[in-house]
């Protein structure tokens, strides 16, 4: 195929691209017996998210969401991981990465083997989930359950509104192979006539619905391509059909961005995203279940057109792309939410939002831990801020926002109304480039200031500056996180941040902001860790502080929480503090590439990974230091891109009421024994024991924690108007003619009216 063809040759003139950066063959650590691969690694956790499918704990339709969440992660794995060693193949590159030292071709075959066994479970527990389906009233059925009266209603559907959009593709010399989208389900159809062969290609279009469902006493579902498999011989008329099956093939999606030179980085992105539809063909997916008489010639033909080998072809005895069931989720959740979690309503203290928000920042700082926490009072600092007139500039870097973000509205309002707004929008964030591209315009058109990021860097850091003019001063308010400033994601995903007005952290926020929009050297933050480097020298510093106080008092503990661990220096250096005896826990929920438990090098450290309900996010570095605790959040991973490759901040927690409530957080993690599964040294994930009248899952604790606080609250301020209505004055109301009762009465009202607002404000 002459895409492939193109992109195979595009890899080999790159062979120095795809070269590991150092293979640090030498040195205590070196053994490749000490690290597990990362792709393999992401592999694993990929399964820890199909087996919550089979979790009896989850509600039915949260099982079936499960499932979905692991099509939509190995879709992304494959685009940009494998892909990427694949062009490591093709190039001849030896060694694939500088930990395991596995060659490209070892590791594709690897990944495959896993993979294949990932997948299986996968339509095992699709299958199981199929049968119970039935009990929300809606089952999936195929053509040939269906009734006459339910063959009619989906031959009209078929006539009238598939029919139409469908575009039949003949391959022979003078129609070539067609090319084919990016993840798009296709039918593949074997054709004959008068004795002569032809093969033919249906691609299903995007924007046509996956399934139909057929409304009734049971609701029946049927899915596309098993209507279009159903009427073929409309489509092929005259044409006997040998066989058909449907297909999908997935590309390669990770591009380089050549960025030295662009005098125009918004059209190089866009352009940029036009090539990725365009990627060679890393895997194909066919799903055999139509195919009775299965043969391994019926698919070679596929197979050699894309120029992939077996490893690359997954044979699937089910409907492909099981991201579907995100919408059959949504569909019968809305009629039957008692197979969905109970839902419930994140903690907001009305003292969190508008002026009061800004009034408490000047107090104290506030701590915000979402979802438990609502996310609205990060959206109200940027709105009231929008509208305020004692509000002189905002500047904020943006990573990935919502479709509608209320963040993006308010910083247009905010230029709108004359207030200096900057903005750093990152183009480069990976499969958002699209979006971000619209928005930066957007904001544009607005008159907002937009910065495209840095060059050869993505920014991924989490930080507001608000700037206003108090009483002839200055004020800065400041909010940094570990999450993006996105509306949608903040309800599923576990993040942290804080809103202060600390001169310390707010100067360094401005120094943060001048470096990034303006020509100046590096600053030096005062509280802040900035990467590249900066925020690795700070975590092995920290590391080795914690030896070294160990060592006088014997307590050394480190705990850290981030998404993924895989940069080799900080992985040494967490084998160097577990071999000086330094007690290490680590809350790693994808990848890792840390071997815990190896006599004399890690058996000190503990690696445990929680996927639940809620996608945990935030990152968190806390360090003992015999009781003069240091606790760190940042918008980093312990990975080498991190660390180098990307503008991040780690900022330290100064509040030590907040550095209680994280380090509480953290030890509750630290004992989930129901979501939680330990490392072992040979690769495996276990569950914690786990006693009967003992059981913990953190983050439903904490769901409940968030609901009660929020009814105490309501509770408290329900019971307070209602004592204000009917106010008890004793003997005042009996001589309420007398002109000093009245002036008494009067102050008391006065003072409860103060008091009822401090008590709302608690």
């Amino acid at each position: 195929m002459a895409d492939n063809k193109k992109a195979k040759k595009k890899a080999l003139s790159n062979k120095e691209k795809y070269a590991p950066t150092s293979l640090d063959s030498e040195g205590p650590f070196a053994d490749p017996n000490y690290y597990f691969n990362r792709e393999l690694s992401w592999l694993d956790f990929n399964l820890r998210c199909i087996e919550d499918a089979y979790d009896s704990n989850n509600p039915l339709l949260e099982q079936l969401n499960f499932l979905a969440i692991g099509s939509s992660n190995l879709d992304e794995f494959f685009m940009v991981r494998v892909a990427g060693v694949y062009d490591q193949y093709l190039a001849g590159i030896e060694i694939s990465e500088n930990k395991t030292y596995l060659s490209p071709d070892a590791l594709l075959t690897q990944i495959s083997e896993r993979n294949h066994r990932n997948v299986e479970k996968q339509y095992k527990r699709y299958k199981e989930l199929m049968a119970l389906l039935p009990n929300t009233g809606y089952q999936i059925k195929s053509m040939d359950e269906l009734s006459s009266s339910e063959l009619a209603e989906v031959e009209y559907y078929f006539k009238t509104l598939l029919l139409p959009t469908l575009s039949p593709l003949g391959i022979d010399a003078y129609r070539p192979f067609p090319h084919l989208v990016n993840k798009v389900i296709n039918i593949m159809v074997k054709l004959s006539k008068d004795g002569e062969e032809h093969r033919a290609i249906v691609p299903i279009p995007q924007l046509v619905d996956r399934y139909f469902v057929i409304k009734g006493q049971k609701n029946n579902i049927v899915l596309v391509e098993e209507i279009i498999l159903h009427y073929l011989d409309r489509i092929f008329e005259g044409y006997e059909i040998t066989y058909a099956y449907p297909f999908r093939i997935t590309r390669n999606a990770d591009f380089s961005i050549i960025e030295d030179g662009a005098s125009d980085l918004l059209a190089l992105i866009e352009n940029y995203v036009k090539q990725r539809k365009n990627g060679m063909a890393v895997r194909i997916e066919i799903d055999t279940s139509r195919l009775g008489q299965f043969s391994q010639q019926q698919i070679h033909y596929l197979q050699e057109t894309f120029e992939l080998e077996e490893r690359a072809v997954y044979l699937i005895d089910g409907p492909l792309d099981l991201t579907f069931l995100f919408d059959i989720r949504s569909e019968i959740g809305a009629k039957h939410p008692e197979y969905l979690f109970e839902p419930y309503e994140p903690y907001l203290n009305p003292k969190h939002t508008g002026e009061e928000l800004f009034k408490t920042a000047r107090d104290h700082d506030i701590f915000l831990h979402h979802p438990y926490d609502s996310f609205q009072p990060v959206v109200e600092l940027i709105a009231h801020a929008a509208e305020e007139p004692r509000t002189i500039a905002i500047k904020q870097t943006l990573y990935r926002v919502s479709k509608n973000s209320p963040i993006i509205s308010a910083l247009k309002t905010a230029a709108e109304n004359g207030k200096e707004v900057t903005v750093l929008v990152e183009l480069k964030a990976r499969f958002d480039e699209a979006n971000n591209v619209y928005w930066a315009r957007e904001l544009e058109d607005a008159g907002c200031h937009v910065l495209y990021g840095v060059s050869e860097l993505k920014t991924h850091s989490k930080i507001s500056l608000i700037i206003r003019k108090e009483d002839n001063t200055i004020q800065p308010y400041l909010h940094l996180g570990t999450g993006n400033y996105n509306d949608k994601t903040a309800k599923i995903y576990t993040d942290m941040g804080i809103i202060t007005t600390h001169r310390g952290l707010t100067d360094d926020a401005t120094n943060f902001f001048n470096y990034l929009s303006g020509y100046s050297s590096l600053p030096e933050y005062h509280h802040l860790h900035v990467s590249p480097f900066a925020i690795r020298d700070s975590l092995m510093d920290y590391i080795d502080e914690e030896m070294e106080s160990h060592a006088i008092n014997g307590n050394g503990r480190i705990i850290a929480k981030m998404n993924s661990l895989t940069d080799k220096p900080l992985i040494e250096k967490l084998y160097q503090a577990s071999q000086a005896g330094v007690q290490i826990d680590l809350i790693v929920r994808g990848i890792c590439c840390l071997r815990p438990g190896i006599p004399g090098i890690s058996e000190n450290i503990r690696v445990r990974s929680i996927v639940g309900r809620l996608l945990e996010h935030s990152r968190i570095y806390y360090f003992y230091r015999n009781g003069d605790r240091h606790l760190f959040l940042s918008s980093a991973d312990m990975m080498t891109r991190n660390m180098i490759k990307r503008v991040e901040i780690e900022f330290p927690i100064l509040d030590k009421d907040i550095e209680a409530e994280i380090i509480d957080y953290l030890e509750l993690q630290l004992s989930d024994n129901m979501k939680a599964r330990e490392l072992q040294s040979n690769e495996e994930y276990t569950r914690p024991v786990q006693e009967e009248d003992n059981k913990i899952n953190s983050q439903e604790i904490l769901i409940q924690q968030s609901i009660e606080k929020q009814q105490k609250l309501n509770e408290k301020l329900e019971n307070l108007e209602n004592l204000h209505k009917k106010p008890k004055l004793g003997r005042l109301s009996k001589n309420a003619s007398n002109p000093t009762n009245r002036t008494t009465k009067k102050l008391s009202q006065n003072l409860w009216q103060k008091f009822l607002h401090w008590i709302r404000n608690i």
